[in-house]
């Protein structure tokens, strides 16, 4: 019989392809970043989002005295008929204005996971080390909660989804010409307009990290968002070619089309020269460490036609695909203060 291989077509042209925007030394840099700006903007689907704006409509649901923070709960409208739950934590040392740490949660039941909150069996797994918010207040951040779409309160009403709950509604995304990785981007975007409201927040002092789905949205929003001036993935950057095209991912990881033009490493130009610290396992079995390892190579290359070498690091952990607190905290400090 005849080796049928279902797939073989896509790895001969993953083969075949060099992503036309891939970074060359020789080219023009700053024509090459506006190409790719505009491209990952197409692709993502953001200017479509952006035609579905409207006013925020804040509403506080719950203002509450912790012990040594503030807790704040609010939603807001980042678009029509999208609703987005936050949680706002502000530390008690009484400082006039807080730097501030967004923090997203990846695949688990939801942003309650960052404030340190069991709310379903299974919680305990993450709770403790990936309690996010809580960890920048004690690195003296404000911390922003965002339930990201799909994820926790925001779980789409679709009980046949047999994957994770993403999947739906990111195939639902794709073929409204959007992507989930845009919406998020939006989101979080649309939550540093809000931030505005709260007088503690120094807006111009804005980092963003998160683990695995945290991270690759801490990674896009800080491409598409030049506010955040320090953005920190976990276990999430590393070429498309040795992850997400290499083994079954989640829907939420996908851009159609966006291995024809770049690979990650590419997009790193949109946050250079502000500051990025990549974080990933040595034995992180979906976001390889050695693939990560060469694409960190470029970034380099990127961040010195910046002139800012200094602004960009890959930090190693010795786990899986896990969030480290006692390595990643310190590198954010040391990082956030340079």
């Amino acid at each position: 019989m005849i080796e049928i291989n279902g797939d073989k077509c896509h790895s001969t042209l993953m083969k075949k392809i060099t992503p036309s925007l891939a970074y060359n030394d020789g080219a023009d840099y700053e024509g090459w970043k506006t190409q790719i700006e505009a491209k990952l903007r197409e692709l993502t689907g953001i200017d479509l989002i952006a035609e579905n704006a409207c006013e925020h409509q804040l509403t506080i649901e719950e203002d509450i005295h912790m012990d040594g923070y503030r807790r704040i709960r609010f939603v807001f409208f980042s678009e029509i008929d999208t609703m987005v739950p936050c949680y706002l934590l502000i530390p008690d040392t009484n400082e006039e204005k807080y730097p501030l740490m967004i923090t997203l949660q990846g695949h688990t039941s939801g942003m309650h996971i960052s404030l340190g909150l069991e709310k379903y069996p299974g919680d305990e797994v993450y709770s403790t080390n990936s309690a996010f918010a809580l960890q920048a207040i004690e690195n003296g951040f404000a911390a922003l909660c965002i339930e990201q779409r799909s994820m926790g309160e925001r779980k789409p009403p679709n009980p046949t989804d047999r994957g994770h709950n993403c999947c739906y509604q990111a195939h639902n995304a794709f073929m409204l010409g959007r992507t989930t990785i845009g919406e998020r981007v939006w989101d979080v975007s649309r939550a540093i307009d809000v931030m505005s409201e709260f007088s503690q927040i120094d807006t111009s002092r804005i980092g963003i990290t998160g683990n695995s789905g945290g991270g690759t949205a801490t990674f896009y929003a800080a491409c598409l968002d030049e506010r955040i001036k320090l953005a920190a993935p976990s276990c999430s950057f590393c070429p498309y070619k040795a992850s997400i095209m290499a083994m079954l991912h989640c829907g939420c990881n996908y851009i159609p089309n966006a291995y024809r033009y770049f690979e990650m490493e590419d997009l790193a130009c949109l946050i250079a020269p502000r500051k990025l610290l990549a974080v990933n396992g040595e034995k992180d079995p979906i976001f390889p460490y050695e693939a990560t390892r060469r694409a960190f190579e470029t970034v380099k290359k990127i961040y010195a036609r910046e002139g800012a070498e200094y602004n960009c690091k890959l930090v190693s952990t010795p786990e899986e695909h896990m969030w480290v607190p006692e390595i990643i905290w310190p590198e954010i400090d040391a990082m956030m203060n340079s």
